[in-house]
């Protein structure tokens, strides 16, 4: 630990533009004198940094980044590779084997293992692959993780949020907030197609070369960039990108996009970048198309990645939506329209009247969704718009309380309970509408008033919310 906190400070010695230098060597050219002076300068840099990280496998090796790596992959939990160990089993297993394991990976014979492919539901349709590594492979990755963050985080740009401690999706908003009250109201939405299967080994291994020098660390590196795959019972090998699922994808796919958030700082451009999705902010639309055709250029000459033509866009920031949101022409943050969809698609699901499940569990459930929801969303302007979410979800409760009486005699009983006459009760049991006309009657609104949700435990989003803001 000590020879890693060593390994930070000293590479804040050197200046911004000898880093810089130091990242982007393979552009700098000897001329004139002052030229071929600079460029020796930054092969010491070169050097000298890549001295400090000679021996990198040490650090990470070390009980303290071991123990410090384990905590937090049992902390993320997760599900098992392809061996089906879990973090339990592998906490059985590792007290018995450490010595074996830090030897192969200290003299560079440690193999990983292929990862789990598992494909899930994108937001706007399609299929998005994960890898799951088995829990030794996550274990070893997360200590890699650990000791190379160090040297490259404080080197990101500030327009960078994404997979960074003490940085988040909220900070980007603000700030492409304050670009939009500045006057830019023009977004250019860049998309890139499949960024983390498209990520170049070769260019990655290389620009990870020019800071890192411990050749053992290299090759693991590319070894589990390299691992393969299984899905449906076959492995296939990886030629390209960083499989998602994994604790060092995050931190190797900012050291691939740096090199496009450090072209876009040298140009003077505005923008906010959390992973892959990036904007860029300018004031007219003619600023902006001319900025896309050459960033995207950039993108797929330089960083050989491939820009999705057709979801990217030059338009008002109204018009589209970032990390859930979308911005108002004075900066005001809003939810979209296709988050606030997806919302109520996943409480339609937890509240369908057929999934057997009593109330507490599905307020249970709810509660969950809703706490967590509005915690990301509680920027956003939209307090009407939670008042009838609030409204509806309620109304989808009453109906799944009505069906579970089952009975016209137990529906009278549940209602005179609740403070409604025998009459009114009546009315509504023998009425013949169906449950969610019933959940919409006077009756049912006093018996199933805002105090008796409270009883019951339910989530309220528009109280919360306001507590939130105050």
């Amino acid at each position: 630990m000590k020879q890693q906190k060593e390994i930070a400070y000293q590479l804040d010695l050197f200046t911004e533009g000898e880093k810089e230098a130091i990242l982007h060597s393979e552009s700098c050219e000897a001329g004139s004198g002052a030229a071929a002076g600079k460029g020796q300068q930054v092969t010491t840099a070169q050097k000298q940094t890549r001295a400090l990280t000679d021996d990198l496998m040490r650090i990470i090796c070390s009980k303290d980044n071991l123990r410090r790596a384990y905590k937090q992959v049992k902390r993320n939990d997760g599900s098992s590779g392809i061996d089906g160990i879990t973090i339990k089993e592998f906490k059985e297993w590792y007290p018995s084997h450490e010595t074996e394991l830090i030897e192969s990976l200290m003299q560079g014979t440690y193999r990983p293992e292929a990862v789990r492919g598992v494909e899930i539901d994108k937001p706007g349709g399609g299929k998005r692959l994960l890898g799951i590594p088995t829990v030794k492979d996550r274990f070893i990755q997360q200590a890699i993780h650990q000791v190379m963050n160090d040297i490259y985080d404080d080197g990101f740009s500030d327009s960078s949020y994404g997979f960074r401690e003490g940085r988040n999706a909220h900070q980007a908003l603000r700030k492409a907030s304050e670009y939009v009250q500045d006057g830019n109201t023009i977004v250019i939405d860049i998309d890139l197609e499949k960024f983390f299967d498209k990520v170049n080994h070769d260019r990655l291994m290389y620009q990870l070369s020019q800071r890192i020098g411990d050749k053992t660390l290299l090759r693991l590196i590319r070894q589990y960039l390299q691992s393969g795959i299984m899905l449906g019972g076959l492995i296939s090998q990886r030629v390209e990108g960083t499989p998602q699922g994994s604790p060092l994808s995050p931190l190797l796919s900012n050291i691939v996009l740096d090199e496009l958030d450090r072209e876009l700082k040298k140009r003077g451009h505005k923008f906010c970048r959390y992973a892959d999705d990036c904007n860029i902010y300018v004031r007219t639309k003619i600023a902006g198309e001319r900025v896309m055709e050459s960033i995207s250029r950039f993108i797929e000459e330089k960083l050989k990645l491939k820009v999705n033509r057709s979801k990217s866009k030059v338009c008002p920031v109204w018009e589209t939506k970032f990390l859930g949101y979308r911005l108002l022409s004075e900066g005001i943050l809003v939810i979209s329209p296709q988050n606030l969809k997806r919302f109520k698609d996943k409480i339609r699901q937890i509240t369908h009247r057929n999934r057997g499940r009593g109330l507490p569990q599905i307020i249970g459930e709810l509660n969950n969704l809703l706490r967590g929801w509005l915690n990301y969303f509680r920027y956003a302007s939209m307090k009407k718009e939670l008042e009838r979410l609030d409204g509806w979800i309620r109304r989808r409760i009453r109906s799944i309380r009505l069906k579970q009486c089952k009975r016209t005699y137990t529906i009278v009983k549940f209602l005179k309970k609740s403070g409604i006459d025998k009459k009114q009760s009546w009315l509504v049991a023998l009425s013949g509408k169906g449950w969610w006309r019933l959940s919409d009657t006077p009756q049912l609104h006093q018996a199933m008033n805002v105090n008796w949700f409270d009883k019951q435990g339910l989530f309220n989003l528009s109280l919360n919310y306001l507590k939130l803001k105050n």
